[in-house]
């Protein structure tokens, strides 16, 4: 298929495609004879691979390192893990701020009444008397 077809099929744009493969997340794409891309599902997994690692918050050299590392001769299996749970250790907490975030909204308007109305008040009143400081003396 060529990259307008995976595009629609992966839901991933033609310049993300090039981008991927210009960076090397994807293999170099089979090119027809008159120079189109032929993509295979080889390449559409990839593609589907790196969009998920991407919404998973993984930056493009760490995701970059785990494919040299998958692609490698080697058992690179313990590095790969590693960089996977670096990954899951850095979103867990980023998703920990932001319930924390999160829990301060909702007890913010769980006690909008009772706390939120007197803090503003108490803030308009400290505005006004540094207005009032700040004519005074000039």
């Amino acid at each position: 298929m060529n990259i307008k077809e995976a595009s629609q099929k992966t839901g991933v744009s033609s310049a993300a495609i090039r981008y991927y493969e210009r960076e090397s997340l994807i293999p170099p794409i089979d090119r027809s004879p008159v120079g189109n891309r032929e993509i295979d599902d080889r390449i559409l997994r990839r593609i589907r691979f790196v969009t998920q690692m991407r919404a998973a918050g993984m930056s493009i050299e760490s995701l970059r390192r785990y494919i040299e590392l998958f692609d490698a001769q080697a058992d690179n299996t313990k590095e790969q893990k590693a960089i996977l749970q670096e990954q899951l250790a850095a979103m867990t907490e980023k998703r920990d701020d932001l319930q924390a975030a999160i829990d301060h909204l909702n007890y913010k308007l769980a006690h909008f009444d009772d706390h939120m109305l007197t803090t503003e008040a108490e803030l308009r009143a400290l505005e006004r008397q540094h207005q009032t400081d700040m004519t005074d003396n000039n």
